[in-house]
């Protein structure tokens, strides 16, 4: 007696050795760059003088003012007076005329400490200082 056996449908087969073999060689590419963008930060290199000499990103960066529970003004971990913060501003603004600031203020501190603060923003020539806020559950 002869048993047949069913040979199995020829169907489309995707081979995923290529597709596995394209991530290996994705990681490897972004682990290596990653590498030497953090070696050129450590390489020795004597810079040249500027009249302006500061990093490009130290301009762009944004600003963040916080104001706690009892109205202190914090900025980067510091306290601040307003008359502080109103030199930082005008610094700031000196150095970038479109610095972006964002105020966080305690849900719990009185409205009038962060309009003091955005009145000082403005004044010192913010255009556009931005509330930050956090979404409701």
């Amino acid at each position: 007696m002869l048993i047949r056996v069913k040979e199995p449908e020829s169907g489309v087969a995707i081979d995923l050795t290529p597709v596995i073999d394209m991530v290996f060689n994705l990681l490897i590419f972004f682990l290596v760059a990653t590498t030497f963008l953090q070696t050129e930060r450590e390489m020795r290199i004597a810079l040249p003088f500027a009249s302006s000499a500061a990093p490009i990103s130290a301009m762009l960066q944004e600003v963040i003012i916080n104001v706690d529970a009892e109205g202190k003004i914090i900025v980067s971990g510091k306290t601040l007076t307003p008359e502080d913060l109103r030199g930082l501003m005008g610094n700031a603004v000196q150095a970038n005329p479109e610095q972006k600031v964002t105020v966080r203020g305690d849900r719990s501190t009185a409205y009038a400490n962060i309009v003091a603060v955005l009145d000082i923003c403005k004044n010192t020539g913010i255009q556009v200082p931005y509330l930050d806020t956090v979404l409701k559950d």
